[in-house]
């Protein structure tokens, strides 16, 4: 074909066309095939730790406390911070540990805003399995990174979410940008 022909139009390709782009999404099968409790023969949290910071997603560890990727984020940057102890809830926590859990949010709210460039935060956290924890035996916060063109109608609709960077590539970014202690 020379730059002049047109394109072969996409209808006399295999298949009936469509105006669906098509997200590839292939990390989030390790989620789907779990069922409703993955990964549940040891506390993610606890686990993680013992493990290369890579391998676990961790972008940065504290004296009390660490930061890691969500591996099933809401957005790309969804990021955790969670005390090293097995505590359930914020109460539970030594005032060293809440004072580093906010030490790490405030940190990782500055490097998410350099790396991704986001227009703002949801920080929070759920405790109990009644109040929405996917892992609700250790205490973790969330930190997700917000832009002003990321909310879509893919979560309402087909519980899907779009995000446009793979997990190593987003743990390394915030990893390679984090201060150093």
């Amino acid at each position: 074909m020379t730059p002049e022909e047109p394109l072969e139009p996409a209808s006399d390709f295999a298949g009936v066309p469509d105006e669906f782009q098509r997200l590839w999404t292939p990390h989030r099968m390790a989620y789907i095939q779990a069922g409703p409790e993955p990964l549940r023969e040891e506390c993610p949290f606890c686990e993680a730790p013992k493990h290369p910071d890579a391998e676990r997603l961790i972008v940065a560890r504290g004296e009390t406390a660490y930061v890691l990727l969500n591996l099933f984020p809401y957005n790309s940057g969804h990021l955790l911070v969670c005390p090293y102890r097995h505590i359930a809830t914020y109460d539970q926590a030594t005032p060293e540990e809440v004072a580093e859990i906010g030490a790490l949010t405030q940190t990782a709210m500055r490097v998410l805003t350099e790396v991704s460039r986001c227009d703002g935060f949801n920080i929070g956290m759920n405790q109990g399995a009644v109040a929405g924890a996917g892992v609700d035996g250790h205490l973790h916060q969330h930190v997700v990174p917000r832009w002003r063109s990321d909310a879509n109608f893919f979560p309402i609709i087909a519980k899907t979410k779009a995000l446009p960077q793979l997990l190593g590539e987003v743990r390394e970014a915030v990893a390679n940008a984090w201060p150093a202690a």
